[in-house]
C-alpha cells in the first residue's frame, strides 16, 4: 500500500503530517494565551476591587471577571485533558473532537465575557481616567 502526502503546494509534496503533534503544538498555544489572558484578568479584577464598591459597575465587572475566570479554569483543565491524549488513536478521536468542541465554545464565552469587561471597566482605568476624573 502507498501513502500519499497528506499536501501538495505547486508541485512540491511535504511528508505527512503528524496529525497528534500538530494538535499538541496547537493546544501548548491555546493554553499559553489562556494563561496570559487569566493573569490579566487578574490583575483587572485587583484594579477594580483596589477602586472599590463606588465604582460605577463595580458588581457587575467583578461579576464577570469571576465568571471569565471560571470559564478560563473550565478551558484550561479541557486543554490539559486533549493534550494528554494521542489523536492518532482512532478510539480517541470521537471523544477529542468533543472536547475539543467544548474547550472552543469555553474560549468563545470567555471572548465574549471579556469584551463586556472591557467595556464596562473603561469608566476609572488607565489614560480615560486622568481625560476624563471622576469627582
Amino acid at each position: 500500500m502507498t501513502h500519499l502526502p497528506l499536501f501538495v503546494f505547486q508541485g512540491v509534496s511535504t511528508p505527512n503530517l503528524n496529525m497528534n503533534l500538530y494538535a499538541t503544538k496547537k493546544t501548548v498555544a491555546e493554553g499559553m494565551l489562556d494563561i496570559a489572558l487569566f493573569l490579566a484578568n487578574i490583575t483587572h479584577m485587583k484594579t477594580v476591587i483596589e477602586q472599590g464598591a463606588g465604582y460605577r459597575y463595580y458588581a457587575a465587572v467583578l461579576t464577570l471577571i469571576s465568571f471569565s475566570l471560571a470559564l478560563q479554569i473550565v478551558a484550561g483543565v479541557l486543554i490539559i485533558i486533549i493534550a494528554r491524549r494521542d489523536l492518532n488513536e482512532e478510539a480517541n478521536q470521537k471523544r477529542l473532537d468533543s472536547l475539543n468542541n467544548k474547550a472552543t465554545l469555553a474560549i468563545f464565552l470567555i471572548f465574549i465575557t471579556n469584551i463586556f469587561i472591557s467595556v464596562l471597566g473603561m469608566e476609572r482605568t488607565g489614560l480615560f481616567a486622568r481625560i476624563n476624573p471622576v469627582i
